[in-house]
């Protein structure tokens, strides 16, 4: 059976982002309904994956012993919910390093394809960020915008050149579940329906 997965941002996301960088679990706050809504891609068979941009790291604003107690907090309050985060993929270096791993640059992604085995052509990712989107859609993914955290600059405006054409525009984190999930049962709908038909039309005459 092929492996269900969708990518998600963190900061402005998943949870509340800060100019000054999330530093602390105390800081580390959900937005309202998002790990309701990836519990609820878990209960429909998707596997969620986290990546981030954590220049922080690279500044020397927080260390790993912080990122992981921030991610401690996440787990325990997606469990608490019936959710899972089966991987979180960060960059540590700040811009001047030009690294291949920091978001736009698809190096992230590139790990996920690698740990899972699969092509990431199709798989949605949802970000609040230009440079989120752009390093899905060089990776083949299907590019979404989220309107909370950073993304709240392009309410009720066009999207700026750069975005790639394709990307689909969500008010926040469930109601690009609901719109997803949606789509996925018509198209098993879809799918159904034509499994049918053509079984029906090989069936012999009289049978």
């Amino acid at each position: 059976m092929p492996i269900k997965l969708v990518i998600l941002d963190r900061d402005g996301t998943i949870n509340e982002a800060s100019d000054e960088f999330v530093k602390s679990p105390e800081e580390w706050r959900p937005l309202p309904g998002a790990l309701e809504a990836i519990a609820r891609l878990n209960h429909a068979g998707y596997q969620v994956v986290v990546v981030s941009n954590q220049a922080g790291l690279g500044r020397g604003l927080l260390d790993m012993v912080q990122i992981n107690a921030m991610h401690a907090k996440m787990h325990k309050m997606l469990a608490a919910v019936g959710g899972r985060v089966e991987a979180i993929f960060l960059c540590p270096h700040t811009p001047e390093e030009a690294c291949a791993c920091r978001m736009p640059a698809p190096g992230l992604f590139e790990q996920i394809a690698e740990r899972w085995g699969i092509s990431l052509a199709g798989v949605p990712v949802l970000g609040d960020q230009l440079c989120d989107v752009q390093a899905g859609s060089v990776a083949g993914c299907e590019p979404h915008l989220v309107l909370t955290g950073l993304g709240a600059q392009w309410r009720d405006q066009p999207l700026a050149v750069g975005f790639p054409p394709e990307t689909q525009v969500h008010q926040d984190l469930p109601a690009f579940v609901d719109d997803f999930l949606a789509k996925q049962a018509v198209q098993i709908k879809q799918s159904k329906v034509a499994k049918d038909a053509l079984k029906a039309k090989a069936a012999p005459a009289g049978a």
